[in-house]
């Protein structure tokens, strides 16, 4: 019996981690793929979690059927989950936004609260429910906890190991949860089995589990699941015909086909469209810089080359050859399974290379230089654009162009809509663009904004003449980009009108580590779609490291004068380092995730990885906790907050120094240094809560209710980390910045700690 309890407790750490993984792949699909929801789904699973374990904390002592309780908890658990997976899918339909529309912040805040609600709480209660049951079987009350906490942690890391290898690359959703939901229900039955004596509850209990074995097994089977599954992507793109609908570890890529055209959407996103592409925009990108270019003989395409941006490079004759960098293989590979005569002829060509890895990976490790980069992506709406528009990949594009060479990107733009986000967004990487080349031209358009770079001012200096004899003597055939149209676009007033355009705007520079035009794109999204909340990023925005330490130093002071001396106050202490802590937890989360996607760009590959080291540290560091449970006191809760606030501090500079000297992003050294400092930082955050309960408990009798507080508390610091470095640390202070208002806010609860150390009994 207790082996079955302890694998209980291992299964419902390993579902919920699982389910934790599968609900955010499918929120991201509807979120557009925007790494920011990140933090706010898992902010919003904790808070939850958290809510769910403390009530159930306060109401769990009266209860008598305590194993009966925790096999409907579980039961309900998987039932809701179904349903919410079905729910996330028709999103979009129920808030009436329509397919390829982005999300909000704020939406994204209140409907994943809303749809995770029944999910995590549920979850939530199945950790007290399991302290109970522990602590009643062993008989043990100040360890049960940590040792609850224990087990769980160790299924969370198998799940992220099992997830990144078996579940996610060989099951969809659907069929992921039903098994889930059939493993658990199974060690349940044998928990009801073992425990003996048979009450008319637990008759009950058996006969109900029985029955959804049965009918999760048959569903699977025979093939039930994957129905719902195309019953829930029907529903989700209802009035569309899908041809294709797939998972990759890069993302969800979606085609749907209307008459012969094919549009490919990449996390909700139109990422291309065939046989017939945007003409107008795909013209204008592609032979303004060709013929602002003497000689243009070898181009580099990073991203959304497919579809017409080849076809249109290639009409230039002195072309020799073409690279084309793509990320997701998956995306090629569906462009041949439903091909066109546009993609055939431009990906069939012999000057053209197609590289399967993700561009700007490549570009670094390319011995090759070329005439023209061009990059196929628009802004930096997510951490794996942005790597397109910082200071850094812009200095590495510099020393990959002959000198005569130009990159090549674009912005949105509008020569009607002028908003101070808009003016924000363009220039900022304006002016990061201008820190690295010495040159730039801007194309202003009603949509978007075509920013030409170079180290040679004659490139750029390209007058209407030039462009024009270069059109007719390379016989290109155009549509939109006729003679009277390049007049237009060529005309040297544009310039003057973008640059007083961006006057006033934001001088930020926008760096991998810093990408604050990750913010302003989405802030510009946001000022579109929900106008009535620019004034809330307006304020995020002033942030800074000089307004949080003059919060944290009044805060201090104003204890310091008039801290409270009652015992209890004691305990107040404890939950803030408690929640300090959860914050510091997601925070490390977060740093680590979005740094690993700056650098390489493709973090659903390793987040598996990233998520298991950390859970592996955090098991060490409550196992060591629990074994010498009885021979530790407060001094060393004192040092854990210190360590914390230490690896706050460490943590970015071991990721600046790595990044810069551990021999370039392909190194696998840098790699380990990730998982290294995951598992560090999930040794000291996950070492301090068997710790805090044993002190809890010291001035507290209840243990089910001390475990639902102290959990709560933990979660709920995870949830302000999540919120708070998802939307505006991150993005505006950058990982350096949230890195040391994490280690402010450590001071705060040790110095609450420390001063009322001496109520401790």
């Amino acid at each position: 019996m207790k082996v079955c309890v302890h694998i209980a407790i291992l299964t419902m750490g390993f579902s919920g981690l699982v389910a934790e993984v599968l609900l955010l792949r499918e929120f991201l699909i509807i979120f557009s793929g925007n790494e920011l929801s990140i933090g706010i789904v898992l902010a919003n699973w904790l808070i939850l979690e958290a809510l769910g374990s403390f009530v159930f904390g306060w109401k769990a002592e009266k209860l008598q059927n305590k194993l009966e309780t925790f096999t409907v908890i579980t039961t309900l658990f998987f039932i809701f989950l179904l349903v919410v997976i079905f729910l996330i899918r028709i999103l979009k339909r129920a808030m009436g936004i329509s397919i390829g529309e982005s999300i909000g912040l704020i939406p994204m805040l209140y409907s994943s609260f809303l749809l995770l609600l029944p999910v995590s709480t549920l979850h939530g209660a199945l950790f007290t429910s399991s302290c109970q049951l522990y602590s009643t079987l062993s008989g043990q009350s100040t360890a049960s906890v940590g040792r609850v906490y224990m087990y769980e942690t160790v299924g969370t890391l198998v799940g992220g190991i099992l997830c990144t290898y078996l579940l996610i690359p060989y099951l969809h959703t659907f069929q992921t949860a039903v098994w889930l939901a059939l493993l658990n229900f199974t060690v349940c039955l044998a928990l009801l089995v073992l425990h003996g004596k048979a009450r008319l509850f637990r008759r009950t209990s058996l006969v109900g589990l029985s029955a959804l074995i049965i009918l999760s097994g048959y569903g699977v089977s025979a093939g039930q699941v994957d129905k719902l599954h195309h019953y829930s992507i029907q529903a989700q793109w209802k009035g569309h015909n899908i041809v294709h609908y797939q998972n990759s570890p890069y993302g969800n890529i979606c085609v749907i086909e209307n008459e012969g055209q094919y549009v490919f959407f990449e996390d909700g996103v139109p990422s291309l469209i065939t046989p017939v592409p945007d003409i107008p925009s795909v013209e204008e990108l592609v032979h303004l810089p060709l013929l602002a270019h003497p000689q243009p003989k070898r181009i580099l395409i990073l991203s959304g080359g497919a579809g017409g941006v080849i076809y249109e490079v290639l009409k230039h004759p002195l072309i020799e050859a073409v690279e084309y960098a793509e990320l997701d293989p998956l995306l090629l590979e569906l462009l041949k399974k439903f091909p066109t005569p546009l993609t055939e002829s431009e990906l069939g060509d012999k000057r053209v290379t197609i590289q399967y890895i993700d561009g700007r990976m490549y570009l670094g490790t390319t011995q090759n230089v070329y005439d023209l980069i061009l990059i196929g992506i628009t802004e930096p709406s997510t951490l794996q654009t942005n790597r397109f528009f910082t200071k850094e990949f812009f200095a590495l594009a510099k020393t990959k162009l002959h000198k005569e060479g130009i990159l090549v990107l674009e912005l949105p733009g509008s020569l009607t809509y002028s908003s101070e986000e808009l003016k924000n967004l363009n220039s900022c990487i304006f002016s990061t663009l201008r820190g690295v080349f010495p040159h730039v031209r801007v194309f202003p358009g009603d949509g978007a904004n075509l920013f030409l770079a170079s180290n040679s001012p004659e490139v750029l200096a390209a007058d209407t003449a030039q462009v024009l004899a270069r059109l007719e003597q390379r016989e290109i055939q155009a549509e939109v980009l006729i003679p009277w149209y390049i007049e237009q676009k060529l005309h040297p007033g544009w310039q003057e009108w973008f640059d007083r355009f961006v006057e006033g705007g934001a001088q930020r520079i926008n760096s991998d580590l810093n990408p604050i035009g990750v913010f302003y794109s989405i802030a510009h999204w946001n000022a579109l779609f929900a106008p009535s909340l620019r004034w809330l990023f307006r304020q995020f925005e002033r942030i800074n490291m000089e307004v949080i330490a003059l919060l944290v130093a009044i805060s201090l002071i104003f204890y310091l004068l008039f801290r409270p001396r009652t015992p209890r106050y004691f305990r107040a202490g404890l939950l803030l380092s408690v929640i300090t802590t959860g914050f510091a937890g997601m925070i490390f989360d977060l740093i680590l995730i979005f740094a690993f996607q700056s650098i390489y760009g493709y973090v659903f590959s390793w987040i598996g990885f990233l998520v298991a080291a950390f859970m592996a540290g955090a098991a060490g560091g409550a196992m060591l906790t629990t074994a010498v449970l009885e021979q530790i006191s407060l001094r060393h809760f004192v040092k854990i907050e210190l360590a914390i606030a230490g690896f706050a501090l460490g943590c970015p500079l071991v990721l600046l120094v790595a990044t810069a000297y551990s021999g370039g992003p392909d190194a696998f050294l840098l790699k380990l240094i990730f998982l290294a400092l995951a598992f560090i930082g999930g040794f000291a955050i996950a070492s301090q809560f068997p710790l805090a309960n044993k002190l809890y408990l010291q001035e507290y009798v209840s243990l089910t209710q001390t475990a639902g507080l102290l959990y709560a508390a933990d979660l709920l610091g995870g949830w302000l980390g999540g919120i708070a470095g998802a939307a505006v640390l991150l993005p505006v202070l950058g990982l350096v910045g949230t890195s040391v208002t994490v280690a402010l806010l450590k001071l705060i609860s040790f110095v609450v700690i420390v001063t009322q150390a001496h109520w401790q009994r």
